[in-house]
């Protein structure tokens, strides 16, 4: 039964997604053309064999598990030996698909090139989202990136058709939603190479987010690690209603844990509240859990899920899911490593920022908390969609706001941007009127894709260092992530909140209580929002743009230029010479918060996505030197001129000189880009040193032969100064579990010793021996 259901979904996805409504006889008789090879690009679970997992590992383990237990422990590699312990040992998995998005995927293409293999051994897709800047809208930004990224797009392409990955064209939409829409379901387990991943979590799915190279393991057909998480358990009570939205449920969250609270851990929602929120709700709190450090999020397969699967023309993988519902739900009695518990009933709408995603308001007081600290109250840009909240609910929801305003003949005081999530939501709204609804208020629709949330946006209405207040319904609002502006204050809210301060055009307004003028002079207060959770008359699925690999791709020829500033062939990383790392100079001192985007920005340095030594040159460019307080100001300790932070690592490069970066709490968090970690690696640097890190980028540094450790004690951060040399000592003898030394040397010749602990397992100690995890990967081939 489980075998044959999902053979019906491969018959699909093997057809393209146009093909929503496969017959089930036809399914029979295609069943026999349809292989079942884990080399076949296309998609499966076996249920039975992840059932007869989890059997193994809870009567090895002696207790009930948590849901994210079962489905992670039921894709072990060796569920009756592998050693499990939350928080301390690393689990061998096999995942069961892999999905890129474009500007994560250049790299990841080219390492498994690299590789040498023939095709890839899990299905895996690409999806073109982060690469359509937004300008003026849909239809001319949509043309323009396919002119300006055709040599990108066409290397995408040929190399998935090539090594057995399906493409996913500029303008189908953003890889998270494509990824709800047509390959999440109950129980599987996918990586993806962008933190948002997680958004599979909202139909009962661990999808995690990962690096390019973590892709190349599972594409290549090696178990892929992850240290076993701990679980944070979420009860939810009560039910949603009024304004109050499944977007608050994760911006509460995110208060109560902070951006690093989650680090380590997957987020488990459960409790009788959960039956309150739609599918795409969960999705939508999934998804920002990445916000808050989270390894993935998940929540109980339910009737939601159901309906969803259903709407999306996936009824036999929900009568699957029905009849292995025991294993989709957490055991009776499993127990959480931490509960936080949240009352639905009582949860007020929220709104977090600016700067941080997790400085959590309640609506009502952002206002006087504004007026506080002086943050500018006018609203210039509300924006809505992303792939945190762009689903059919969320644009009917702030379309019924949308109307109520122009039934008063009023439009949008503020700029108001709409980013459909997928080609299929864009083409729903559109025959249902939503679209012309958000239009006819003020709106600008864009493309299918990720748009000013990712900082593709050529913003025009502020200059740049001009304070300033938008309002996004966005996942993440570091500072200048939309509009490489520091001075734009960012604010994250759900759409609903986002269309009502839009129209009021003011920071302060609380919809709940506060009126609006009418262009007649009436005075009138808005109604909480309404919207369909699903359409009632299906989907329209729109343009189909999905291009499916042949079934043999060895004569499709994937070019790289040489001469190319857009793409470039990687070269080996060179291996470790086998003794301690001696006298490394201190490139840059880190002050307090340091994402990946200020390691690695995005907005106009995501062209060269593709070539590292061109992306290299914004590496560490964002982030604070703690020596002068300045951006991209570094002293070159050969020449004592200051520089640019990759000039300056550059020419520690040429002179044969490593170099290391000191960092604070929480270093690397945000994107799974893994760009943050070729670039270090790429100019000469050695060592990562810091207060903590963020998961991904840990793992990243890890694969790609950099050495990321932290302080024993973090006070020592404050021992280190920017003329310091650091002397690693230790490595002749690197193991588990076993603390490194720096040797500080200070400029006055006085020497300090301090502790810096490592997560380094053995085989990951292999891939710092070989240069880089591919390299270790070629060794053993």
């Amino acid at each position: 039964m489980a075998y044959y259901c999902l053979t019906v979904t491969r018959l699909r996805l093997a057809l393209g997604p146009g093909a929503r409504r496969v017959h089930v006889a036809a399914a029979l008789r295609a069943r026999a053309q349809v292989s079942m090879s884990r080399f076949e690009p296309d998609s499966f679970v076996n249920y039975e064999k992840m059932s007869k997992n989890i059997g193994i590992v809870r009567k090895r383990l002696g207790r009930p598990l948590t849901l994210s237990e079962k489905i992670v422990y039921g894709h072990l590699d060796d569920p009756a030996g592998q050693e499990i312990e939350r928080g301390r040992t690393y689990l061998r998995l096999r995942p069961d698909r892999v999905a890129m998005q474009d500007a994560t995927a250049q790299m990841a293409m080219l390492q498994f090139i690299s590789s040498g293999l023939p095709r890839v051994a899990v299905p895996s897709t690409i999806h073109c989202d982060h690469l359509i800047e937004a300008q003026t809208g849909a239809d001319k930004d949509l043309q323009r990136a396919k002119d300006v990224n055709k040599e990108v797009y066409n290397f995408l392409a040929t190399a998935g058709a090539k090594y057995g990955v399906g493409f996913w064209k500029p303008g189908s939409g953003i890889i998270h939603q494509i990824i709800l829409e047509n390959y999440a379901y109950p129980g599987v387990l996918l990586i993806g190479t962008d933190s948002h991943t997680p958004n599979g979590g909202g139909l009962g799915a661990i999808c995690i987010g990962v690096g390019g190279a973590d892709a190349v393991d599972v594409m290549a057909d090696i178990p892929w690690e992850l240290k076993c998480p701990n679980v944070i358990g979420v009860k939810l009570t009560g039910s949603l209603s009024g304004w109050t939205s499944p977007k608050d449920v994760i911006l509460k969250v995110a208060g109560i844990l902070t951006v690093k609270g989650g680090t380590g851990a997957i987020v488990e929602y459960h409790g009788p509240g959960v039956d309150s929120i739609s599918c795409t709700g969960m999705a939508t709190i999934c998804n920002m859990g990445a916000e808050i450090g989270a390894t993935t999020s998940v929540f109980p397969y339910n009737h939601r899920m159901r309906t969803y699967l259903e709407k999306t023309g996936r009824s036999e993988i929900s009568a699957v899911a029905d009849s292995f519902h025991q294993d989709l739900v957490p055991d009776e009695g499993c127990e959480y490593d931490q509960v936080v518990e949240i009352n639905l009933s009582e949860l007020k709408p929220h709104i977090n920022g600016p700067f941080t995603p997790d400085w959590a308001h309640p609506v009502s007081e952002i206002g006087a908390t504004a007026k506080k600290n002086d943050w500018p109250l006018e609203v210039k840009v509300g924006l809505i969609g992303s792939c945190t909240n762009s689903s059919y609910e969320d644009m009917g929801r702030a379309a019924s706001l949308a109307q109520q305003a122009l039934d008063k003949g009023l439009r949008c005081k503020s700029e108001f941007t709409v980013t459909p999530g997928s080609e299929q939501i864009r083409a729903t709204i559109e025959r249902d009127g939503y679209a012309q609804i958000l239009r006819d208020v003020g709106g600008v629709v864009l493309a299918n894709a990720c748009g000013p949330c990712i900082g593709q946006w050529d913003r025009k209405d502020v200059k740049k260092g001009e304070k300033n207040t938008i309002v996004t319904s966005y996942n993440r609002n570091f500072t200048g992530r939309n509009d490489a502006n520091p001075a734009t204050h960012a604010f994250v809210t759900s759409p609903e909140v986002v269309t009502a301060m839009a129209i009021a055009g003011t920071l302060d307004f609380d919809p709940e209580t506060d009126f609006l003028t009418a262009a007649n002079g009436e005075k009138f207060r808005l109604q909480p929002p309404t919207g369909d959770e699903l359409p009632s008359r299906g989907f329209d699925p729109g343009q189909d743009t999905y291009q499916h690999p042949p079934p043999q791709g060895a004569s499709v020829t994937v070019d790289v230029s040489p001469s190319s500033n857009r793409l470039q062939l990687l070269e080996p990383f060179d291996r470790w010479s086998g003794t301690d790392l001696e006298e490394l100079r201190v490139l840059i001192k880190v002050k307090g918060k340091c994402t990946t985007d200020h390691i690695s920005a995005a907005g106009p340095w995501l062209k060269f996505r593709g070539h590292l030594d061109n992306i290299s040159n914004n590496m560490l460019i964002g982030a604070v030197n703690t020596e002068n307080e300045a951006v991209n100001s570094v002293k070159n300790q050969l020449t004592g001129q200051y520089g640019g932070v990759p000039e300056v690592a550059r020419h520690y490069k040429a002179e044969g000189v490593g170099w290391v970066v000191v960092g604070d709490e929480n270093y690397g968090e945000g994107s799974s880009r893994e760009h943050a970690a070729l670039e270090p690696r790429h100019l000469g640097g050695r060592a990562i040193i810091v207060k903590s890190f963020a998961r991904i980028h840990e793992t990243n540094l890890k694969k790609q032969g950099m050495l990321p450790l932290t302080f024993a004690d973090p006070q020592d951060y404050d021992k280190v100064g920017p003329e310091d040399t650091v002397s690693i000592q230790g490595l002749e003898s690197f193991s588990p579990g076993k603390p490194l030394t720096a040797v500080l040397k200070h400029a006055d010749g006085s020497l300090d010793s301090v502790s810096l602990n490592h997560t380094f397992n053995q085989p990951q100690i292999e891939w710092f021996k070989a240069g880089s995890a591919l390299n270790r990967m070629k060794e053993l081939q």
